[in-house]
């Protein structure tokens, strides 16, 4: 019988973003999907910091309106994928700035 090995790091941060999405969406009937007011609950909750610092209450409507890419009112799990892949770029462009100061990125 083969040894199951258990998940890799890597593996373990896809498994949560998955079960991030589908714990906001499907509230509002497509549970692949992310309606305005799924997106606004996920962003109020799991990024609390960004959208309490935020001076434009525009601002998340803006975002919502820029990740849509299929423009139907809805984020698919693709498109999830691209906010938090330009959320962990920017952390990361931030993280080096901060350890290289003087160098440009």
């Amino acid at each position: 019988m083969a040894k199951i090995s258990s998940p890799t790091e890597t593996e373990r941060c896809i498994e949560s973003l998955i079960a991030v999405f589908q714990k906001y969406s499907g509230k509002d009937g497509f549970n692949c999907t992310l309606s305005k007011t799924e997106f606004l609950s996920f962003m109020n909750t799991e990024l609390a910091a960004f959208t309490k610092n935020q001076k434009d209450p525009g601002v998340l409507d803006r975002m919502m309106k820029k990740l849509d890419l299929n423009c139907d009112g809805q984020l698919d799990f693709q498109e999830f994928l691209n906010l938090i892949g330009g959320i962990a770029v920017a952390c990361h462009d931030s993280f080096l700035k901060a350890a290289h100061p003087q160098k440009r990125i």
